[in-house]
């Protein structure tokens, strides 16, 4: 079902002042008919028609409708779908059409709605759909881009790692008759598709850096992970879920990981298991900076002609100079006095 706008003029205000005038001139009737007393025809006549709108002329003030910027009310006509009402303004419609929102008393983690002030004092749990119970509920749609921050999950990555991950998606109604009529509550519906396309996307990567993966599906290896390819991986979640949510009438406007570690059970293990690969890093560095220096060293002492060193001499230098380059403590000094034998 696709969205009709409805081109209705904005003649609330007309309407509420025919409407009040009636009202007044009903309660004259009203008034005058008892006024007349004893004369039976000419009471009924101005009683009867005054105290019939009395009563019933509450019913026309139904098909008043007042919309503010960024709000769409969704009408049906017994049953039957009518179109949307869209743009700021006080509007008259048909008092017998239905205003629908079956997702009206839902509300997402960090997201502003419309008539929130009227649905009560219960705060919804960051990332799950929740309905909420109250005296009134409001039926008009918002059109605002709205923040769903959703809970944190434990997924496993492509090497089984559990990893922890937060994802806050910036979403908004584009059809308000699909969001309406196609799903049984659209919030609730994006709030799951959440849920698992981040899933689906985040086991294809690695936490870190690891080789021999593919996550782009090219069947070649590359350098893609979680922690390296933040935008690229929430680009792709993004996709995911506006190509689920198409048929819902939503907009999937950014999608932002906010935050990202490995499960509690394994951090520590990851922790030292990072150490140690950064100090070996380090030591290869060393290793790498001490074996030229002890390299320039004998090449400028042949060059210039300082000492003849034979193998075993030169073996002994390079032994002293990369226990003194490559030790995590400063060299203490022997001074020999006598023969290098």
């Amino acid at each position: 079902m696709n969205e009709k706008i409805l081109s209705a003029r904005k003649n609330g205000m007309l309407f509420l002042v025919l409407l009040i005038g009636l009202y007044v001139f009903a309660i004259v009737l009203f008034v005058q008919g008892i006024r007349l007393g004893s004369t039976d025809e000419p009471r009924l006549s101005l009683f009867l028609p005054g105290f019939i709108w009395m009563c019933a002329g509450w019913f026309p003030f139904l098909g008043l409708k007042v919309l503010k910027p960024n709000e769409a009310l969704v009408l049906t006509l017994f049953g039957n779908y009518v179109g949307t009402l869209k743009g700021e303004g006080f509007y008259y419609v048909n008092p017998f059409c239905t205003a629908v929102n079956p997702a009206a008393a839902t509300r997402l983690g960090q997201s502003g709605d419309v008539g929130d002030e009227g649905i009560g004092k219960k705060i919804l749990i960051a990332g799950n759909a929740e309905k909420v119970s109250g005296s009134y509920v409001n039926k008009k749609i918002s059109l605002k881009v709205m923040t769903l921050n959703n809970a944190r999950q434990k997924v496993n990555d492509v090497l089984g790692n559990p990893v922890e991950i937060g994802v806050a998606v910036m979403w908004k109604v584009d059809d308000t008759a699909k969001a309406v009529f196609n799903v049984d509550n659209y919030k609730e519906y994006l709030s799951l598709q959440v849920d698992t396309a981040v899933r689906d996307i985040v086991k294809i990567y690695p936490y870190d850096i690891a080789p021999g993966i593919d996550t782009t599906g090219d069947g070649k290896a590359d350098d893609g992970s979680l922690r390296g390819s933040t935008t690229v991986v929430a680009e792709r979640i993004r996709s995911m879920i506006q190509q689920k949510v198409e048929n819902a009438g939503l907009e999937i406007l950014e999608a932002r990981i906010t935050y990202l570690a490995y499960a509690p059970e394994i951090a520590s293990v990851m922790l030292q298991r990072q150490q140690a690969s950064a100090v070996i890093d380090a030591r290869k560095m060393i290793v790498d900076g001490a074996v030229g220096m002890v390299e320039m060293a004998l090449e400028r002492l042949k060059e210039n002609g300082v000492v003849d060193l034979d193998e075993e001499r030169k073996a002994a230098m390079v032994s002293n100079l990369l226990v003194v380059l490559c030790g995590n403590h400063d060299a203490q000094p022997v001074v020999n006095s006598g023969s290098l034998y």
